[in-house]
């Protein structure tokens, strides 16, 4: 690692380079021990191949340089810092992921928009036009920065959705951070159409249709971080309610322990997709992560020897190496039709969406009865239950006794914040729910700047596997119920309500955090 030092002598640097992306002038007579740290604008950063790196405010500051970049810029970024760094050569990917982690999930990134944060939102809520200036399109500026900075704020957060919905009394933008909803702006009644034709025509939807229902995407590039925005319209009675799914991209390559996998859950896993074939199935409410569970399992197997194809609705993530396809009911390619369809295409590993009727049951099974591996979700509350909804679908028990080999039930749950999170004594009203003694200590959310006041930051997957053994093949075989099944299948592993305790003895979570997504279980217990 090489370092630079400032000096006055500056000549040297070569006008072109100065002329092809020059930084601000007036940080050269900046006293260095007088202020702090400022970052290299966005910009000269990308073209250039050069970031900023964060360090510990006393340490000596590090600049990445991509491989092949010309490093005569970095004279031009020691006269913009004024002050001596260290640099270090990475490799274009290394560097990409730098940049994306400096700027599109920071501040840097509402830069990248076009627009502030904070009062600067409402500032510019406040100046669009009202629905009569629509077909002006000089005033569409105002509405592409709002949109773009809202966006921007919830990259920034990791938001998963933003819900635009009208009101007679105004129009409300909400966000939906670690699966709870919080309004962020609120906005005159008036500009609902203009917002809403916007996000549509970025959308490319049919601004002139307000009477259906419409679907659409977007991709959009903040600070070198991709993400995949789903745009979906619902009619209502004050306007057009509008909901933006986020994606970021680089979940496609999500590892398995980055949701909180333990290691036995781990093995459950790998064991399963070590088979040639057979079901897996992944189980749990909408948002709780089974899709992601499911692209991280597909990861394990996309070592090049596999055919891997999928049937998907949308898909959510492009995962290089597997060759997805995404449903269209208009056109007739129903999840039926395209299993049907991909099962010629010589497949090893099969991932459909969702079971969701008779038909995909049926010929998921007779898939892996002919030596395919075969992944998918069923919307079940626990993983028990989801044998017996392959049951009513009418898949006969012999068949489905010797096709599944696993199923993982799963729920999310809001990580306590490490920085501000305090011990206390479990209350008498939620301890009990979880098995936990009242009076025992664990954590309560607090909240700091690092959480945003929320006192949680991020969330961790709660897991309750069922390996079919033997044992199980013969219960479902002869039609044995949920509480039979349930008490073999947990006698060695844990459920979802247990998994839950040992995330809250952890100090990962809440009492009531788990109790919020296991209610069920816990009561069952």
């Amino acid at each position: 690692m090489e370092t630079f030092a400032p000096g006055a002598d500056l000549d040297p640097l070569p006008p072109v380079a100065r002329e092809a992306s020059p930084l601000p002038e007036d940080s050269a007579a900046v006293d260095p021990a007088a202020v702090p740290m400022v970052a290299i604008p966005y910009g000269f950063a990308r073209k250039h191949g050069v970031v900023l790196q964060p360090t510990e405010p006393e340490a000596t500051p590090v600049v990445a340089l991509r491989e092949g970049a010309d490093p005569r810029m970095l004279i031009e970024v020691r006269r913009y810092l004024a002050r001596a760094f260290d640099v270090a050569v990475v490799p274009p990917v290394a560097f990409d992921r730098l940049l994306s982690d400096a700027y599109a999930m920071d501040g840097q990134a509402t830069a990248m928009a076009a627009v502030g944060m904070g009062d600067e939102l409402d500032m510019l809520a406040e100046g669009l036009p009202t629905a009569e200036d629509l077909l002006d399109t000089a005033d569409d500026a105002p509405a592409i920065r709002l949109i773009n900075g809202i966006i921007a704020d919830a990259a920034r957060n990791g938001v998963s959705d933003i819900h635009i919905e009208p009101y007679e009394t105004g129009l409300v933008v909400r966000m939906r951070i670690d699966g709870v909803l919080r309004e962020t702006l609120r906005m005159p009644p008036h500009v609902a159409p203009v917002v809403v034709s916007r996000i549509k025509v970025m959308a490319r939807l049919d601004i002139a249709e307000r009477r259906v229902p419409q679907d659409g995407r977007m991709g959009l590039t903040l600070g070198g971080k991709l993400l995949d925005v789903r745009v979906s319209t619902l009619p209502s009675r004050a306007g057009e309610r509008v909901v933006l799914r986020i994606l970021d991209k680089e979940n496609a390559g999500i590892d398995l322990d980055a949701l909180g996998m333990d290691e036995a859950m781990y093995a459950l896993l790998r064991h399963a997709l070590a088979e040639p074939n057979g079901i897996i199935l992944v189980t749990g409410p909408t948002g709780s992560g089974k899709t992601t569970t499911l692209y991280g399992a597909l990861r394990l197997l996309n070592d090049g020897s596999r055919n891997i194809l999928t049937v998907e609705d949308p898909v959510e993530y492009a995962v290089e190496g597997v060759g997805q396809t995404q449903v269209n009911a208009k056109v007739g390619l129903t999840f039926a039709a395209g299993l049907r369809a991909i099962l010629r295409q010589d497949p090893d590993v099969v991932m459909v969406g969702e079971i969701r009727d008779r038909e995909t049951a049926e010929i998921a099974v007779q898939a892996s009865l002919t030596g395919h591996l075969v992944l998918s979700t069923v919307h079940t509350n626990d993983a028990v239950g989801a044998i017996t909804r392959m049951r009513d679908m009418k898949v006969e028990p012999f068949l489905l006794a010797s096709t599944l080999r696993a199923v993982i039930a799963q729920r999310l749950v809001r990580r306590l914040c490490d920085v501000c999170r305090r011990p206390v004594r479990a209350a008498d009203g939620v301890a009990p729910l979880l098995g936990i003694k009242p009076g025992k200590m664990v954590y309560e959310a607090v909240g700091c700047e690092r959480c945003n006041h929320t006192g949680y930051r991020g969330r961790i997957g709660v897991f309750e596997g069922v390996r079919v053994d033997e044992t199980i093949r013969r219960l479902i075989n002869e039609g044995g119920d949920e509480a039979a099944i349930a008490r073999h299948a947990f006698e060695h592993s844990t459920s979802l309500a247990q998994s839950a305790k040992a995330l809250v003895k952890a100090g990962l979570t809440t009492p009531e955090e788990a109790v919020r997504v296991t209610r069920r279980e816990a009561d069952d217990a």
